[in-house]
């Protein structure tokens, strides 16, 4: 082959290799997301190109795939007018929304669409055991329906005994459902499970599946992180907990057992509940499971207590989430206590939280002393210098994993689900959360949170700075990095 032919392929590759990056520079300028957001995008493409491009293709932007898309636009006024009909067939619903609270609720009645109910029984379980024996016997109870949606189903121990409940009531004649997560489940769908769970009747959705066709339609880090339970349209389960027995759970990853909550809920918010694991599953499916709910209002008036569900992720509600956790940390004036695994926060957050020790609010961070991800563990710590300053209080829990995660405004309402406090969670993954407006609830979850405070150890500012500065590099690094996890 002459010299001739090789300068032409030679240039030809050169414009288009030009071509490309300058294409996908002006999709990421296009965008219009946060500076630090594009920024990073900008210097990866750039220091990396191919790599780079390879990237932002896969995972730069927002990509459900174009029948996901079109099925939740034509999903939103059904299921928005169901609810609407739905609510007002309950009686008693007429109070008030706390004055700390209501900025949160108008805000997610808006974007969402969600009401807030009144004349709901709460009941906080706090031990594996606990949590999952209480499942398996509503399970076992179960008439009707038996609804599941979680992001990691991991076969072993107790987990194995919900399963075989789960059979049971499906040979029965109970609609039994099951949506999991693709990539959380994992193990679950390379296992002996789904066959045996379907033959006995349960119907099992893979969520989000991933693939290598998949990634030239859909992004393929997008996940179903909801963790919802809802049993005869009677009895709904939420929180951090996915359906895992600890004691077999990711024992080689020196982490300890995982330490979680679940809410065992029921009154006027379970059918709503109901209604997110029926989009959920309709998105999925096609299937319209709307009409199928046949509520009888039960309601537990003498707690009073007033829950809202705040859903979450792409496409839905845009930054409402991100939106009422900033709003919960200005509403602090006395105690202000964040409980999460996972925490790379955003500039804005970060703001508001020092705006918040700044002003005299005790602002407590709970957070594992160790976790199961290097990479966010050193983009954590790149945090810790600004918020030890500013008087933020940091505390390190050494008694396992913990992966709780709520907010806690002074004694006045509280954020509890499944959303942690990272970029991945506000904006990228399917999410569910319960605004908790009442007083009686918060006291039980403040004194949970003064029982992990209990065991953990406070980190001071002074203690901080002594680290070894191979630990300040890789974190100042993974900092640059973190618009991007």
């Amino acid at each position: 082959m002459s010299d001739y032919i090789y300068t032409v392929i030679g240039w030809l590759l050169f414009v288009a290799h030009t071509s490309l990056v300058l294409g996908v520079t002006f999709r990421v300028i296009m965008k219009r997301r946060a500076v630090g957001v594009s920024l990073a995008w900008l210097a990866l493409i750039y220091a990396i190109p191919i790599l780079g491009v390879a990237a932002y293709i896969l995972f730069g932007e927002v990509r459900l795939g174009r029948k996901r898309a079109e099925r939740a636009k034509s999903m939103y006024r059904p299921h928005a007018d169901w609810i609407n009909v739905l609510v007002s067939r309950f009686p008693g619903q007429q109070f008030e929304v706390s004055d700390p609270a209501r900025p949160i609720y108008e805000l997610v009645k808006a974007r969402l669409n969600m009401p807030m109910l009144s004349g709901n029984g709460m009941t906080l379980l706090q031990r594996p055991d606990e949590i999952l024996q209480a499942l398996r016997r509503d399970i076992a109870a179960a008439r009707s329906s038996c609804y599941l949606e979680f992001y990691i189903w991991h076969p072993g121990g107790q987990a194995d005994e919900v399963a075989y409940a789960l059979m049971d009531a499906a040979r029965r004649g109970v609609d039994c459902r099951l949506l999991l997560d693709s990539v959380g489940s994992a193990d679950f769908f390379r296992s002996r499970w789904p066959k045996r769970m379907r033959e006995a009747g349960v119907k099992v959705v893979e969520v989000l599946p991933v693939g290598a066709l998949r990634v030239l339609f859909e992004r393929q880090d997008l996940r179903m992180h909801r963790k919802l339970v809802v049993i005869d349209d009677d009895v709904a389960y939420t929180g951090s907990m996915n359906l895992v027995d600890p004691a077999c759970f990711k024992q080689d990853a020196g982490v300890g057992q995982w330490v979680d909550i679940m809410l065992r809920i029921r009154g006027p918010i379970v059918p709503i509940i109901w209604s997110l694991f029926v989009w959920d599953w309709e998105m999925e499916t096609g299937e319209r499971l709307l009409e199928q709910l046949e509520y009888h209002p039960i309601s537990c008036l003498d707690n009073q207590l007033k829950l809202q569900l705040l859903p979450s992720g792409p496409f839905m509600g845009g930054d409402a989430i991100a939106q009422s956790l900033l709003t919960a940390v200005y509403q602090a004036r006395r105690r202000l206590v964040l409980i999460t695994p996972y925490f790379v926060p955003d500039d804005p957050l970060v703001a508001a939280l020092c705006s918040a020790a700044d002003r005299g609010v005790e602002v407590q961070l709970v957070l594992p002393a160790k976790n199961d991800s290097r990479m966010v563990n050193h983009a954590c710590n790149a945090f810790f210098d600004e918020l030890l300053h500013a008087g933020v209080e940091i505390h390190l829990y050494a008694a396992g994993l913990l992966h709780t995660k709520c907010v806690l405004v002074d004694h006045q309402f509280a954020l509890v689900g499944t959303v942690n406090l990272d970029k991945r969670s506000l904006w990228l993954n399917f999410e569910m959360t319960l605004l908790v407006d009442d007083g009686q609830a918060m006291g039980e979850l403040l004194q949970l949170a003064d029982e992990y405070l209990s065991d953990a150890k406070p980190l001071s500012w002074l203690e901080w700075r002594q680290r070894p500065l191979r630990k300040r590099v890789a974190e100042n690094l993974f900092y640059l990095m973190s618009p991007l996890l």
